[in-house]
């Protein structure tokens, strides 16, 4: 239970900072022959900043559970 809180307010925290990620696909446009056609597209996927804020609360919460527990 703590490792669970410890690695949600870590990803709580990065979602905040870093706010989304983004990645990069190639996608072949034409073949002909040993001749190919691509080109790159780069999506960006947000986080909302909520999500990176109930991770932290969860985080905290399963913290204070685990020492609730002991």
């Amino acid at each position: 239970m703590k490792l669970a809180g410890i690695i949600l307010i870590v990803l709580g925290l990065l979602a905040l900072v870093y706010q989304g990620f983004s990645y990069t696909q190639t996608k072949q446009d034409a073949k002909i022959g040993p001749i190919e056609i691509q080109h790159q597209e780069t999506h960006d996927v947000p986080i909302p900043p909520i999500v990176g804020a109930v991770c932290i609360v969860a985080g905290v919460a399963a913290l204070v559970a685990d020492r609730r527990g002991k």
